[in-house]
């Protein structure tokens, strides 16, 4: 079984999509946008992070 883990670079990219979909979902929300938006950008953030939290990182 192979052994996943992220770099501290692929991490960092990961957390910039993470927070640019939850600025969208925010953005959306606050103007009232079509729902389906909402959906796309808050399962992208939520994804998103639950890779972060749940992958271990590489050593350095």
């Amino acid at each position: 079984m192979p052994e996943f883990s992220l770099s501290p670079a692929s991490a960092t990219v990961l957390f910039v999509i993470a927070c640019l979909a939850g600025y969208r979902y925010r953005s959306v929300w606050k103007a009232e946008g079509p729902r389906w938006q909402l959906w796309v950008f808050g399962l992208i953030a939520a994804v998103v992070l639950l890779v972060l939290g749940l992958t271990p990182l590489t050593g350095g």
